[in-house]
């Protein structure tokens, strides 16, 4: 496979809540390895010495080691036994060095022998009394060792934070047994952690805090439920949880690949698979459990080492068939059919991604071996998740799943022949200008046609060539045999029709690319016959391919031929004006596309202030609309709907690329802070701190923008009156071309659907407007004024930062608008801008942070500032309507008297407003925090509380404390 194939997977087994690593789990998955060995009575029950392990290592020999090597798991599995590609020396050495199985499994966990006998020490003295599945190893391993076993204090305190770690994740994170929200201990537990994760434990017996630690950790150790299963309730569970059971177990797993060569497995599999397995009291494991652990670890190393050992895979693909069978047994236990199921879901991802482009993964030397492996593993996958019924080996071998296999080989074949059609095609595409008509190929060489076309018109001599079509055809009859005679005979266990759906998909290809070169010309050529004449012949080998293939079936092949839709070209003509609507269409939307890239939006281009580009979209439909009706044809009324869609389409691009990047209210207005009660006398945040005011000549610089903003005000004021300039003109242009139509003779048929041709496109610029109205006013005031309104009005002291420096500013840009945008939009823009300033003063009054209080006085400075506030969109008389300012302000006139209300009377009201709003609740003894719905109103629980909230009043400050324990600051 190509090398880039390679990539990690993500373990299906989850993450853990905390941050152990790999090597810690490691050691701990080492740690419950020897304390299982020592509790079934293995080797070195006592205390082993390093003379008396030395010796042991000398006494081994290599027919002990030869012994080992006929592994039954391997020959189960399909797994080569060799020998390590090292020299004879090195051989020896590893001989003498790895005597004992036990040893083996130290050094291939990376166990050093210092560590080993801290462990075997530590174990022995705890192995007499108690048995492995009867402890909390974490608990006894802090309870036997000290500083004193360790090299140094850090090593020591590393070691300490790494069982307290999984005391944590194994009781309290992960636990086999939920924990009970009465029960108090998880809480005891969390704290002695947390204080032994700041300052190192004390582990003697007499100390209180290893006391307590104990007691609570066999109080949540020893929990039973029903849900346990099997496991004895003498049994301890701390290390049986998913998914920590599976992370440990993985790391035993692991140690069955030779440590030197992380693709072979060790000569020693039976062995070790029979020691990790005296772990599964402990990791509450099973055999149907570890045959998927198994399955995953095998699968993961081949998927992720280069992908060189096919026998890695064949033996995933062997232990995914008693998977099978595991699954069935398994359909009760929850926490097995979520590892299953991400398991199997990993490792179909992973296949699916090589065989739905297999002509790109697999080659004819590996396509029957690792190809076939493959395939068996995704349809196996497929049918445990959907809860197939078993098959046998047999049923395996003789390939009678037909009812998953089938349909999943037909997607991949389909796939994976698309996509070398697509690669076949590219080779033609500098060389006759030839754009592929797949839409995956469209979007990928986009960029490429822009340079194609524009050296078209220096190509002068290809015209006389063969045409491209007829070569592609040739390359696709290579290719229908290829498969014919490379895969599909692979292919064929899953679905006897394999060869008929890959020359049927070639054939869709082929038909799709002959369509768009009939399309593309404008005159029948000789060309045009040669290309027919090549698919011929392509088209008579496919389907002799089909035939052949189909010998077998009962309809013997007659439904795969009827997909395969005849190449016909006796429609040639009539398509002829579709081809031309679609040129002129697309040429459209390149202009349209080209031209956006350059426009500014300076509304000084012209008198009118809108786009130039406008003008010229609308002269182009102007043409096309023209050109059409003067076609030679008869289908005029058939054929407009295709014409108008089109250009629809062209114009509603336009005018959605016009409000493209102008944002959205959600883009400028800030965010609430989270409520806290008003603390006057604390620090202000960073984040509150008021800036520097801005000098007024870089604000009007700000209001009337540049030559390189395109989303300035005056920018902003241009796309909107382009967008009301093409709505205007489009019921021109439709006027127009009705009145052309009747004077040319045409029947009231097409003049009636000329009525509403533009019916969308006019739609969506009046949807554009409003769009844009409501993003110029967000971003006048909370981005371009907000240094004088969001993060100005109201900072500290109420009576030194009013409104009045905002007004000023607001007023310039307010001219600025008055001035550019269209006499028609001027009052929409101007009242979007009204209705977000009003909301915005809101928002400063009920969700604008900490810096801002308020207390009773400054209500009378409130409504004034407000006063002025509407006073600058009425302008004596010269602004908008009074009636629409009054409709706009009422709302933040109903809400102002709440500041003029006293403290206890305010906290009267928001309890019974509260109370009011939940009164479909039972539980009134505590008031409910009332939810943020930003629908302020004097009645509404949440307006209510955040007046308090920024009531500068120490009973208000009590209650919101006592009440809901808010804070002081953020």
């Amino acid at each position: 496979m190509p090398s880039e194939c390679t990539e990690p997977l993500t373990s299906p087994f989850g993450e853990l809540a905390t941050n152990l690593s790999d090597s810690e789990l490691r050691e701990t998955a080492y740690e419950i390895l020897v304390g299982a060995r020592l509790s079934s009575g293995g080797k070195s029950s006592t205390y082993a010495s390093d003379s008396e392990k030395n010796s042991e290592r000398a006494a081994a020999t290599p027919q002990t080691l030869t012994s080992r090597a006929a592994s039954k798991v391997k020959k189960a599995l399909g797994l080569r036994s060799r020998r390590k590609k090292a020299s004879e020396k090195a051989e020896s050495e590893r001989v003498k060095k790895v005597s004992t199985i036990g040893e083996t499994m130290r050094v291939q966990m990376r166990v050093s022998e210092q560590m080993d006998s801290r462990v075997r020490k530590a174990l022995c003295k705890v192995a007499a009394d108690q048995k492995i599945e009867s402890m909390v190893l974490p608990l006894e391993m802090l309870q036997q060792l000290k500083p004193s076993d360790f090299p140094n204090q850090e090593e020591y305190e590393a070691w300490q934070r790494r069982n307290l770690k999984l005391l944590e994740a194994g009781l309290l994170l992960h636990p086999l047994v939920p924990l009970d929200d009465e029960n108090t201990a998880p809480q005891q537990l969390r704290e002695i952690i947390d204080g032994a994760l700041e300052k190192p434990l004390e582990t003697s017996k007499n100390n209180e805090t290893m006391q307590a630690l104990r007691t609570v950790v066999l109080s949540l150790a020893c929990r039973t439920s029903n849900n346990i299963g099997s496991v004895s309730e003498t049994s301890t569970h701390w290390a049986d949880g998913f998914p920590m059971n599976l992370k440990i177990y993985q790391m035993l797993l692991e140690a069955c690949f030779d440590v030197n060569d992380e693709t072979s497995v060790i000569e020693e599999l039976d062995e070790v698979l029979e020691i990790i397995k005296k772990t599964w009291l402990v990791l509450g494991m099973n055999q149907m459990l570890h045959n998927l652990c198994f399955l995953w670890i095998l699968f993961n190393r081949y998927a992720t080492m280069d992908q060189a050992e096919g026998d890695l895979l064949s033996a995933g693909n062997n232990l995914l068939i008693k998977v099978e069978n595991d699954a069935k047994a398994m359909k009760g236990d929850e926490n097995y059919c979520r590892m299953l199921s991400s398991t199997l879901g990993a490792i179909l991802s992973w296949a699916e991604k090589r065989l739905l482009g297999y002509h790109r993964y697999f080659r004819s030397d590996n396509a029957e071996s690792t190809m076939g492996c493959v395939v068996s593993m995704a349809v196996l996958s497929v049918k445990i998740m959907e809860g197939g019924e078993g098959i046998s080996d047999e049923d395996h071998i003789e390939g009678n799943e037909m009812d998953v296999g089938q349909e999943k080989v037909d997607a991949y074949i389909k796939s994976s022949l698309r996509a070398a059609f697509v690669q076949a095609s590219f080779q033609y595409l500098f060389h006759y200008n030839y754009v592929p008509a797949t839409q995956c190929a469209k979007y990928k060489m986009r960029k490429i046609m822009e340079t194609v076309k524009s050296s078209k018109s220096s190509s002068t001599g290809q015209q006389n060539e063969l045409p491209f079509m007829a070569k592609l055809a040739e390359d696709v009859s290579t290719l229908a045999f290829t498969e014919k005679e490379t895969f599909s005979p692979i292919l064929k266990r899953w679905h006897p029709l394999a060869a008929g759906v890959a020359v049927a998909t070639l054939h869709s290809c082929y038909g799709n690319e002959l369509k768009q070169y009939v399309s593309s010309i404008d005159e029948l050529t000789p060309d045009i016959l040669e290309v027919m004449k090549g698919a011929d012949k392509l088209e008579k080998d496919l389907v002799q391919i089909a035939v052949e293939n189909s010998e077998d079936s009962e309809d013997g092949g007659k439904s795969i031929i009827r997909e395969m839709l005849p190449y016909e070209a006796d429609s040639v003509t009539s398509n002829l004006v579709k081809s031309w609507i679609k040129t002129r269409t697309d040429r459209l939307k390149e202009w349209v596309d080209r031209n956006l890239q350059q426009e500014v939006w300076d509304p000084r281009a012209n008198r009118e202030r809108f786009a130039l580009s406008a003008v010229e979209v609308l002269r182009i439909v102007d043409e096309a609309f023209e050109a059409f009706f003067l076609l030679p044809i008869t289908t005029h009324s058939a054929l407009l709907p295709d014409l108008a869609t089109g250009i629809n389409s062209c114009l509603q691009h336009y005018i959605s690329m016009a409000k493209f990047g102008c944002g959205t209210q959600c883009t400028y207005v800030p965010t609430m802070p989270p409520l806290t009660r008003c603390s006057r006398r604390s620090k202000l945040p960073s984040v509150f701190k008021k800036k520097e005011k801005v000098p007024k000549k870089s604000q009007a610089g700000t209001v009337n923008g540049n030559e390189n903003d395109s989303f300035g005000t005056p920018q902003m004021c241009c796309r909107i009156n382009t967008l009301n300039y093409i709505q205007n003109e489009l019921n021109v242009l439709a006027k127009r071309d009705i009145t052309h139509l009747f004077s040319s003779g045409t029947n009231q048929d097409i003049a009636d659907r000329m009525e509403k041709v533009f019916e969308f496109s006019a739609a969506a610029c009046v949807e554009g407007i409003q769009q844009l109205c409501e993003a110029t006013a967000n971003k006048v005031i909370f981005q371009d004024l907000s240094h004088f309104f969001w993060d100005g009005l109201y900072i500290g002291e109420v009576s030194s930062t009013r409104i009045d420096p905002f007004l000023q500013e607001l007023d310039h840009y307010l001219e600025v608008i008055s001035i550019t945008v269209h006499d028609k939009v001027r009052t929409q823009v101007i009242t979007e801008v009204m209705k977000v300033s009003f909301d915005g003063f809101l928002m400063v009054l009920l969700a604008g942070g900490p810096p801002r209080a308020f207390t009773l006085q400054d209500y009378e400075i409130i409504d004034e500032d407000f006063n002025f506030l509407t006073d600058l969109f009425w302008s004596n008389g010269d602004g908008l309507p009074a009636e629409l300012i009054e409709q706009f302000s009422t709302k933040v006139k109903d809400i102002l008297p709440l500041f003029n209300t006293e403290t206890d009377s305010l906290i009267e009201k928001f309890k019974q407003v509260t109370l009011e709003s939940c009164a479909s609740s039972s539980a009134k003894s505590k008031l409910p925090l009332p939810p943020t719905t930003g629908q302020w109103s004097p009645t509404e629980p949440n307006t209510v509380l955040r007046v308090l909230c920024y009531r500068n009043d120490e009973t208000a400050a009590k209650f919101l404390k006592k009440t809901y324990h808010l804070p002081k600051r953020l």
